[in-house]
């Protein structure tokens, strides 16, 4: 869990914790964050695998604490300031282990006196401010640069460069990149973990930069460009439904089985042969082959009677790649 701080503490340490793992990229590293919710949390989470000394400084909230969230919040009965305490204690708990957790309100002259004194001892700043709140905070990055030169500022928005300052949320920017089909919500918040993943790299690249100037540097991760990066196989076809990874090359898709369904992925030819043998079904792997309907067709008969059990073994007995998802029946798709 988190270590937080009392409500009414915003006095920090003369120096971040000091612990560097040997041998990880960002030992030693010390990062500050204020980033709430998802994005930011989840790029400190990676960061701190990768060695670096871990800070959060968040504001208060009088508001009170979601069922099961006091552990994640570090004060029982008050609600972590941070959204995430609400939305998911568990996600909030993992994505902060090992972080130092202070509260402060940047709004006020001692706020602002504490978050100075954890940047002079800081290397990153991690915000996911829009660049407009990071300005009435004075922590724009030219007043960052005057102030703390040797500080790296990492900053998540929305959409990077012009559009930093417009609102949207992972859903608007997986519609906005094409992943959103029709009415249904996507599985997973991918703009969100991609722009975190987006954003630890960009940790690493500001303290690169940082060894060979001695110097800061402004770094600016959007989440809309994350899932526009995510979004390219479909961009490019590759997953669509006449993509050879989308459904039409028949050892590339979900089939329904005896007691739910199994994703086969025998794309190359080397695996979609032997998946071929196994099935007892004529076929040399190429993608000719098993782009044909009677392949679809013949692969979706041999694999229906068979349980997830069963192929489950099948798939270790013939070092096949397959994997079972049990009660999880899917419509056979229309040839």
């Amino acid at each position: 869990m988190p270590d937080h701080a009392p409500l009414d503490a915003i006095a920090l340490p003369a120096s971040l914790p000091s612990s560097p793992i040997d041998g990880l990229p960002l030992s030693g590293v010390r990062i500050l964050s204020l980033a709430l919710n998802l994005p930011g949390p989840a790029a400190l989470m990676r960061c701190a695998a990768m060695g670096a000394q871990c800070s959060k400084l968040e504001p208060p909230s009088a508001q009170p604490a979601a069922a099961g969230a006091a552990g994640a919040a570090g004060v029982a009965g008050v609600a972590g300031a941070d959204p995430m305490a609400h939305y998911s204690p568990q996600a909030y708990a993992d994505m902060h282990q090992g972080v130092a957790v202070w509260q402060a309100q940047l709004k006020s002259e001692e706020g602002q006196a504490a978050l100075h004194d954890a940047l002079d001892a800081a290397d990153i700043l991690l915000t996911s401010f829009r660049p407009a709140a990071l300005a009435k905070l004075g922590l724009d990055w030219a007043s960052l640069q005057q102030r703390h030169p040797q500080l790296s500022l990492v900053r998540i928005v929305g959409s990077a460069g012009a559009l930093a300052d417009v609102p949207g949320h992972d859903l608007t920017y997986q519609a906005e990149a094409g992943l959103v089909q029709g009415g249904a919500m996507p599985p997973s918040l991918f703009a969100d973990m991609a722009g975190a993943l987006m954003a630890s790299e960009a940790v690493l690249k500001a303290w690169l930069l940082r060894q060979r100037s001695g110097h800061g540097s402004l770094q600016e991760t959007g989440l809309a460009q994350a899932a526009q990066w995510l979004a390219l196989p479909w961009h490019w076809g590759l997953t669509r439904p006449d993509g050879d990874v989308g459904g039409a090359h028949a050892g590339y898709r979900v089939y329904a089985c005896a007691d739910g369904s199994v994703a086969v992925a025998a794309l190359e030819p080397h695996f979609a042969a032997r998946l071929c043998a196994v099935a007892s079904v004529n076929g040399d792997g190429s993608i000719a082959s098993m782009r044909s309907p009677a392949m679809h067709a013949a692969l979706q008969a041999f694999l229906a009677p068979l349980s997830c059990a069963e192929l489950a073994d099948l798939a270790e007995q013939h070092d096949l790649p397959l994997h079972p998802l049990p009660g999880q029946p899917q419509a056979r798709p229309r040839l």
